[in-house]
């Protein structure tokens, strides 16, 4: 059963959300049973058409139209020239942002992108916060996504609550960028854990193992992760159909090795398992979920 989402009760916001897909249609919902006022825009206008008749508030055919009298504007959208496009293009929300409102981007971009925007946002009166989110469709749809956030400390204040509508951790952790930065680490992460995790799965299933059994047993001891808890028996069952997709895991650890390029670090872990993404997406896999990593050792 879906958890119900209980709302803080907070002073309401005028807010607009750019990007209503897979995360921003769901986390935009939050906002507006949280009771905020929410204008949408989307691409597709359909979608933001049918996300209005669904959860009420107003859509706008563009970023600037949708902004005009925003406290806060949230922006979840593909990659960073999406986010340009989005904020400082023609149409852009930069165009028509209110002098103290304050822009929140939940996209997963460069770390270079959030500086580049921050200095024009400040130049502009306005304030810019990079917060990637993680957790996934079902952390969006149950309102318990973990939000890392780069920015002016003051500004963040003022918009961590309202972002609790969809969130169980919202977290500053310094200057702009320090959001993006953070999801890197994130990212990293994620990719060892469901590379160990497909390893071991695989392994176990050709010993012959109940794996259902064998998972039930180790979930409980120190191998235990999110990712064996919640991927390890849809691993099991071949089943690749949980949201967040190697094409978009892909973008994101690119980000990761061109960072750490830039920093002088190295991921070697990281380099190999991106190219056992490409892997995956060359056996036509690339909306499969990021646990379909199993499905080379097989």
């Amino acid at each position: 059963m879906t958890p119900v989402k209980v709302y803080e009760p907070i002073e309401a916001q005028r807010v607009a959300f750019l990007g209503l897909g897979t995360m921003g249609e769901p986390m935009a919902a939050h906002l507006a049973r949280a009771g905020h006022q929410v204008t949408v825009y989307n691409r597709t206008s359909a979608k933001a058409l049918a996300w209005v008749a669904q959860h009420g508030g107003a859509w706008a055919v563009s970023p600037r139209e949708a902004v005009h009298h925003a406290q806060i504007v949230f922006t979840c959208v593909g990659n960073d020239d999406d986010l340009r496009s989005v904020t400082v293009g023609p149409d852009g929300a930069f165009q028509t942002m209110s002098k103290g409102s304050v822009l929140v981007d939940h996209t997963t971009t460069s770390a270079a992108v959030a500086r580049e925007l921050g200095a024009l946002a400040h130049h502009q009166g306005l304030s810019f916060i990079d917060a990637p989110v993680s957790g996934g469709n079902l952390g969006a749809i149950n309102g318990v996504l973990t939000i890392m956030c780069g920015g002016d400390a003051a500004a963040f204040a003022h918009v961590q609550p309202v972002m609790q509508a969809y969130a169980r951790a919202v977290t500053h952790l310094g200057a702009g960028g320090s959001g993006q930065l953070a999801k890197m680490v994130n990212q990293i992460c994620v990719a060892g854990a469901l590379q160990g995790l497909s390893e071991a799965l695989a392994f176990g299933q050709k010993a012959g193992l109940d794996m259902p059994a064998v998972l039930e047993v180790i979930s409980q001891g120190a191998a235990s992760s999110w990712q064996m808890q919640n991927r390890g028996p849809t691993m099991v069952r071949d089943e690749f159909d949980f949201g967040f997709a190697v094409d978009w895991m892909r973008k994101d650890l690119a980000l990761c090795l061109d960072e750490a390029r830039r920093l002088g670090a190295t991921l070697p872990s990281t380099a190999l398992i991106d190219q056992f993404y490409a892997d995956v997406q060359g056996m036509g896999g690339g909306r499969w979920d990021t646990s379909s990593l199993i499905r080379r050792l097989r």
